[in-house]
């Protein structure tokens, strides 16, 4: 290496002097092959070629005579071809070789292709990175449709590239455009196409429902021909880089009303390429009347699916759990959904509606469904509270037939009596409870004085409620005879 001083004088005596590598290498005592190396690699002379045979070089009309016939044929093929006559080097080196004289594609002219207005429109999705929703990171993809003659765009922000949402999109169009183009034209989405086998394209039913009911034709792109529908893939990248990029928005719902205000008037007021003595915008006016009319009504799109039941009142739809009444708990029921409600539906009948949800994880609920349940429960916990005392207190039969005659509460009755069973034992409440009936007195408070006094009378301190574990609780023992012990006694007295 030489200093940069050195090269720069190097060159300039070259350049400016006229003086040749010999000349300047001895006046800078330098050696003429470093004078020269640098005069090389600044390209002020050129760069000698050894003129070595080489053993192919008999071969090269063979090669490239074999290679104009058969363009794909494989270099090793063609090594051991020429192999075959005599050629006695390696193949890496061949492959080498054949690179470098097999010939370049044939460079393909297009047409530029040309649409009557109101004739073709150009639809797409494009990705646009994930955002963040609560819980929930969610797909931010842009729907894209430019109408082909006059290049107006619609552009709307979705989360997610589902077919509820291509519907969406195309139905916001249309009526954006206040007119629907008469064909639409597709690649290979997921959203439009199905299955697809050469020419043989199979539409999405729902794709075609949706056209059926706008009288468009869906059109799919010939194959391999990417080039056809490259007004919307220049639409996408224009979107890109004068409306997404360095854009601030708060939410969804702004990032949208921005686009659309964008797609009014920044996007229109550009020259339009089919004509560029006009505006977009003025080139859209004269297709507009040219457009095929919107139908009365606009066409209703869902996000249907099936759900069932588990056995807790939810159903789980897009990361989130929405009630349902409790009746429908292991039953088979149906979402429909729009970006805004949700609706569940068993049959014809609606039985649930809720605020769509985009977050993830979330209970979305209807205050009625689960204080039904809750008034279910409680209604199961006082039946369950009676056949417990039926089963341990005899007379409590008799007892709540007295106090439902008398329009007590029976639900507050149950919770006290279960109190004093838990407390008292099944002997005392019964005892309690046979003087009650047979003084006339169906009330809580006047069994809770009989046990009291019985108490009082043995002597006996108050009794204090005493906390076991969740498996004892709720337990009742029916009291059993002794008279089996007193026998056994006297028995052994005898002996």
């Amino acid at each position: 290496m030489i200093a940069k001083e050195k090269e720069a004088e190097i060159l300039r005596l070259h350049h400016a002097e006229g003086w040749p590598p010999s000349t300047i290498g001895r006046q800078l005592r330098l050696h003429y092959s470093t004078v020269k190396r640098v005069l090389i690699r600044n390209g002020l002379i050129p760069k000698p070629q050894r003129m070595r045979k080489s053993i192919v070089d008999s071969y090269i009309p063979f090669i490239k005579q074999t290679l104009e016939t058969y363009p794909r044929l494989n270099a090793t093929r063609l090594y051991h071809m020429v192999k075959a006559r005599g050629y006695a080097g390696g193949v890496d080196h061949f492959r080498d070789i054949v690179a470098n004289h097999r010939p370049g594609p044939r460079a393909e002219a297009y047409l530029r292709l040309s649409t009557l207005p109101g004739e073709q429109a150009q639809c797409d999705w494009g990705h646009f990175g994930k955002i963040i929703i609560g819980n929930a990171e969610r797909r931010l993809l842009a729907f894209v449709i430019v109408l082909s003659w006059s290049r107006r765009i619609f552009l709307r922000f979705y989360l997610g590239d589902h077919t509820g949402n291509f519907l969406r999109g195309h139905v916001e169009a249309f009526e954006e455009f206040d007119g629907v183009p008469r064909g639409v034209l597709y690649d290979n989405l997921k959203s439009a196409v199905i299955e697809r086998v050469g020419n043989a394209v199979h539409f999405n039913p729902e794709l075609l429902a949706l056209a059926g009911h706008y009288r468009f034709a869906p059109k799919p792109v010939g194959v391999r021909m990417a080039n056809q529908k490259g007004r919307v893939e220049r639409a996408i990248g224009y979107v890109r880089t004068s409306f997404f990029e360095a854009r601030k928005w708060q939410n969804l719902d702004d990032l949208n009303e921005q686009a659309k205000q964008w797609c009014k008037l920044e996007a229109t007021e550009r020259k339009c390429p089919q004509d560029k003595a006009i505006t977009v915008m003025e080139a859209f006016e004269q297709e507009k009347p040219l457009l095929l009319a919107l139908p009365d009504d606009p066409y209703p799109v869902y996000d249907r699916i099936p759900v069932r039941v588990g056995k807790t009142p939810y159903v789980r739809f897009d990361l989130n759990d929405y009630s349902v009444p409790h009746e429908y708990v292991r039953k088979q029921l149906i979402i429909e959904a729009t970006l805004e409600e949700v609706k569940v539906i068993n049959g014809l009948a609606v039985i649930a509606k809720h605020k769509r949800s985009f977050d993830k994880g979330k209970q979305i609920e209807d205050t009625q469904h689960i204080e039904s349940l809750v008034a279910v429960k409680k209604e199961g916990s006082k039946h369950r509270g009676m056949n417990r005392l039926y089963h341990v207190v005899p007379s409590s039969v008799e007892f709540f037939k007295k106090a439902a005659e008398r329009g007590l509460n029976l639900g507050r009755l149950t919770q006290s009596l279960i109190q004093f069973l838990d407390l008292y034992g099944a002997s005392e409440v019964e005892v309690a409870l046979s003087k009650a009936l047979a003084a006339g007195s169906v009330h809580s408070y006047a069994i809770q004085q009989i046990l009291e006094q019985r108490r009082h009378a043995k002597g006996l301190t108050p009794a204090v409620a005493l906390k076991f574990a969740s498996k004892v609780t709720g337990t009742s023992v029916v009291p059993k005879s002794l008279n089996i012990y007193d026998q056994l006694v006297k028995q052994e007295e005898e002996e």
